[in-house]
């Protein structure tokens, strides 16, 4: 999952064009986008449009519910699961329990729809409460559904009192690094993805290009996008490069013919296994990316 693309799952118009923006994942969502009176209209819309484009498409669908702690999260489960989604992003999570707890629903549902046990994958935002900062060590092994781990700061500043998460240069201040930094430990841990936040300013493609480009850097594989004018971006910073991929399987092989050597050289320059280990999984990135490593 390199790019994400988030749409308000209650309008056709924009589903219809997120279906065709070339993200790897579009996030059909239910909850922050929709106003509470159009939420049953937001399921209906969802489902239907879902079903017309899904065979349509190459993005894997996702549906963002509303949280656990509303009245919503089961009907949305009972309208959506139906179609067969591929995965559920689960707002405001709280610890690894709120990922087993959506899980067993997901079990129910799935049984009652014929689908297979486990089909249906789950990824939650893990930063939007405070709680649910100080609980990223608790998603790894909390469910074979967990495919990977993303934050937000918007919900986080709400629930803190925060008036900004960034700071006049446009930095984010110290509470949303420390958010943003636990997000990619917890995706560590958990040996799953780690994808980065939104970056709201749609128009500031420039600074939009520098984040994606902090956020590969530090070991996020993966972006959300507000806008199908930022996938294309996003999917170039979390594309491996031909460069890197090269230089990746050069280390691969070489400890191919070395055998259980603990360390290699290359070009004069000594490689050791934690080398190893991050050219496997650019090279993991690349593949699932459709390039040949």
């Amino acid at each position: 999952m390199r790019s994400l693309l988030f749409v308000p799952g209650d309008s056709e118009k924009k589903l219809e064009k997120a279906f065709g923006a070339g993200a790897d994942v579009v996030i059909v969502d239910l909850e922050d986008s929709v106003a509470p009176q159009n939420k049953v209209l937001a399921r209906d819309v969802a489902a239907r449009s879902i079903t017309e484009h899904r065979h349509q498409t190459r993005s894997a669908i996702y549906v963002r519910i509303n949280d656990l702690s509303t009245d919503l999260t089961d009907d949305d489960l009972a309208a959506l699961v139906p179609v067969k989604p591929h995965g559920i992003m689960l707002p405001k999570s709280n610890s690894g329990q709120d990922v087993q707890h959506l899980s067993a629903k997901l079990r129910v549902h799935e049984a009652e729809n014929g689908l297979p046990d486990g089909a249906i994958k789950i990824l939650p935002i893990i930063t939007e409460t405070a709680a649910g900062v100080l609980a990223a060590a608790t998603y790894a092994n909390a469910s074979a559904r967990l495919v990977g781990v993303t934050w937000g700061a918007e919900d986080l500043s709400a629930a803190i009192g925060a008036r900004t998460a960034r700071d006049e240069i446009g930095r984010y201040t110290d509470v949303f690094r420390f958010a943003r930094t636990m997000t990619i430990l917890a995706a560590g841990a958990a040996e799953v993805a780690a994808i980065d936040t939104v970056f709201p300013h749609f128009r500031d493609m420039a600074g939009f290009e520098a984040e994606c480009a902090e956020a590969e850097r530090d070991g996020f594989t993966g972006k959300m996008a507000i806008h199908p004018a930022q996938v294309p971006v996003i999917n170039a910073a979390f594309t491996p490069s031909a460069e890197a991929v090269k230089h990746s399987l050069a280390i691969v092989q070489a400890f191919e013919a070395a055998g259980n050597s603990g360390v290699v050289g290359i070009d004069g320059k000594m490689y050791d296994r934690p080398h190893l280990r991050l050219a496997e999984r650019l090279l993991a990135r690349a593949r699932a990316a459709g390039i040949p490593a």
